[in-house]
């Protein structure tokens, strides 16, 4: 019987606690208000509110302003808070009088207390060294001893690129540590990007106007992919005139860099680089040339088929020469002859 007398009796003393703390009465017309109306601070910095209790007079009524810490003053049914360092993370104001209906109004000024990062980084989850075109990667950000969490916009940049926003679902008010991913799938034009991360307190308009913002170092990525051709394919034979010069081009960009061979089908001949180069080409080289590109990625192959054709501007110019003389051969004779 006593512990239900107990029960009964604590459960009285928080109710009417609970009244005492309670947002205004909904019969309330003259409710307290706060200057500034929102407080906005970071941790350890001094602060200060007012509080006008009401507008008409209410002298003759209990009121009173609720703080866990600071020191109070008032003037009339001015109250003034101020705080030299406020240093406790979940903490508000309550501002209230009694009216003589015994009914009580009052408001709250709700403080948020911010702490920018204390250290912002990024990595790859479960990978380091080099990265291959059109797998997926996971960013990982991390962010230390920051608050509110529930105001941080965490941004993942390739160089000056955003790749995405992130926020996060926690309601907790004081400093917290809080990892963000976010899934990429680089290809070769990503080969040498950065990777960072930006944090930045969105913190309203009480807050400051210059959100703080805390960024990660960079972290490049080195992109690995097969060998492609820069060049055009080639039609199905080259035809060349004897004696000229011959350049078989197969160049190719690729990560790591390339390697190239060169086979030919009519002899046993291998050359190696690029671009394959005969100052003057014979009958002899005509045929298949393969050239092979290889790095540790993958590998590609070109052909090039060539038709060596006769050169026939030294027959022509010989045959010029040749009916030369016979003209100047008959010229003679029939000058011999006249005589």
């Amino acid at each position: 019987m006593f512990s239900c007398y107990l029960f009964l009796f604590i459960s009285l003393i928080i109710s009417f606690r609970d009244v005492h703390v309670s947002t205004s009465d909904s019969s309330c017309t003259d409710n307290p208000v706060f200057t500034p109306s929102a407080l906005v601070l970071k941790y350890g910095d001094p602060a200060n509110a007012t509080c006008v209790v009401c507008q008409k007079d209410c002298r003759g009524t209990v009121f009173g302003l609720e703080h866990a810490v600071g020191k109070v003053t008032g003037h009339g049914t001015t109250m003034l808070w101020k705080v030299d360092r406020l240093t406790v993370w979940d903490t508000s104001l309550i501002c209230y009088y009694n009216t003589d209906a015994g009914d009580q109004c009052s408001s709250i000024l709700d403080i948020t207390i911010y702490q920018p990062p204390e250290s912002v980084s990024i990595s790859f989850v479960n990978h380091t060294g080099m990265m291959f075109e059109n797998q997926q990667y996971t960013l990982q950000c991390s962010v230390q001893n920051v608050a509110p969490v529930q105001s941080l916009t965490v941004t993942f940049y390739r160089g000056n690129t955003a790749l995405g926003h992130l926020q996060s679902n926690s309601e907790q008010k004081k400093p917290v540590n809080e990892t963000f991913t976010l899934n990429i799938t680089p290809s070769r034009e990503h080969d040498g990007a950065q990777y960072w991360c930006e944090t930045k307190l969105e913190l309203g308009p009480a807050g400051p106007q210059r959100p703080p913002v805390v960024t990660s170092e960079k972290l490049p990525a080195i992109v690995h992919y097969g060998p492609e051709l820069k060049e055009p394919p080639n039609p199905d034979v080259i035809t060349i005139t004897e004696g000229d010069t011959l350049h078989l081009n197969c160049s190719s960009v690729g990560n790591p860099s390339p390697s190239y061979t060169w086979t030919l089908s009519t002899n046993s001949s291998s050359y190696s680089g690029s671009v394959l180069t005969i100052k003057s080409v014979g009958f002899e080289h005509e045929g298949q040339y393969i050239c092979t590109v290889s790095n540790t990625v993958g590998t590609v192959t070109k052909e090039f088929n060539i038709d060596v054709q006769v050169n026939s501007i030294p027959y022509i110019i010989a045959g010029t020469i040749l009916g030369a003389l016979v003209l100047v051969g008959l010229s003679v004779g029939c000058y011999c002859k006249h005589n």
